[in-house]
């Protein structure tokens, strides 16, 4: 029986597939064992003598399908888990997503001027130190800071404003006596 080893590789470097995906009628044994070129091969291939076999399905459906009921928190159970939970979801990982987060939050703070500089610094050391553990924590004690300054404040212009009337009062008095030893003179 001749050969169509060399055809069979022929056709597979022209139809650009592996030697196992080309398909030689084996009707025409004999015509094929006599093509020894890359031509005569074409002109098998033209008239389908040799062709190229489909490719096998493998389909994802079930696959695609076993993952969307993952999404869901299907098979996610303490049976399938095979890691630790930090090798898992690390908790080195959850610990710079807040840090980000929060980081985050200060710097637009600072930038829409919410906060001054001597503000962002503490609070950036405090985030760095594990006191907050989410935006609204961190929110809440920028607003809790930021009322007791307003209300500090308020209490200093209080003072201010007592010292300043105490101070008139007293000038007045003084200038009442003043004018009191004058007429009496």
């Amino acid at each position: 029986m001749p050969s169509v080893k060399l055809a069979k590789r022929l056709a597979a470097s022209i139809l650009k597939c592996g030697q196992n995906a080309v398909y030689l009628d084996p009707s025409e044994h004999s015509e094929i064992s006599v093509a020894n070129s890359r031509q005569s091969v074409r002109k098998l291939i033209k008239s389908k003598i040799i062709l190229k076999r489909t490719q096998t399905v493998h389909s994802r459906a079930r696959a695609n399908l076993w993952n969307a009921a993952k999404a869901k928190g299907r098979h996610m159970g303490h049976g399938k888990r095979k890691g630790s939970a930090n090798a898992r979801l690390p908790v080195k990982v959850l610990w710079m997503r807040r840090m980000r987060v929060l980081r985050r939050m200060l710097r637009k703070y600072r930038e829409a001027k919410k906060i001054d500089k001597h503000m962002y610094h503490e609070l950036y050391l405090q985030c760095k130190g594990n006191r907050f553990k989410t935006k609204r924590n961190l929110m809440e004690t920028i607003h809790v800071r930021k009322s007791e300054r307003a209300r500090e404040k308020a209490i200093a212009e209080q003072a201010e404003a007592r010292k300043a009337k105490a101070a008139a009062a007293r000038a007045r008095k003084a200038a009442a006596r003043a004018a009191a030893s004058n007429e009496k003179n």
